[in-house]
């Protein structure tokens, strides 16, 4: 594996619905988290593709989120486990051909996260999985579905490894206000 580059990567946001949120383990964290890597991802003009699963029940993408892709990219509902497995999303992550470095975040880490990644996997894409922006309702199955997804070839990064290898360098005014939004988080 390489680092991420800002000009290969897309942002993938996995379910991160306001019904779900106050069941999963950490959720402040994972929209936390969520939110800074899509400012950066809007800022250095990197795709941003968000799935729904079921939203007439579970709810919208967090508010906190929604104007990250209402503006800057696409919002995928869907009823299978898998975003890969909707048409809609692969159209989506389709019109960024030459990206192929998928940064994920999102819920449940152990069946939608699991499934999305494995399936993009298989379809060619390098998944990088960010361990403090992934969460399910127990921490055991957020251990037991990162250690899989690893086994299967997916990297697990951070939200920080994130943010500083999509910036690449220190010093100018975007690390400068990524840092300060990284401090006071």
């Amino acid at each position: 594996m390489t680092l991420l580059s800002n000009r290969y990567s897309c942002l993938i946001l996995v379910d991160i619905q306001e019904k779900l949120l106050p069941v999963m383990a950490d959720s402040e964290g994972v929209v936390k988290n969520a939110a800074l890597l899509c400012a950066l991802a809007r800022s250095l003009d990197i795709p941003i593709i968000a799935s729904q699963q079921y939203p007439q029940g579970l709810g919208e993408t967090h508010a906190s989120l929604r104007p990250y892709i209402e503006t800057s990219s696409m919002r995928i509902d869907k009823v299978t486990f898998s975003a890969a497995a909707s048409p809609d999303f692969l159209g989506a992550l389709c019109r960024h051909e030459a990206r192929k470095q998928l940064v994920i975040v999102g819920i449940e880490a152990h069946i939608c996260v699991l499934q999305t990644a494995l399936d993009l996997l298989r379809r060619g894409y390098q998944c990088f999985v960010v361990v403090d922006g992934v969460s399910s309702r127990k921490k055991a199955s957020v251990d037991v579905a990162l250690s899989r997804l690893q086994q299967q070839g997916c990297s697990a990064v951070t939200t920080e490894m994130v943010l500083f290898e999509w910036l690449q360098k220190a010093g100018t005014p975007l690390f400068k206000e990524i840092s300060q939004k990284i401090r006071s988080g």
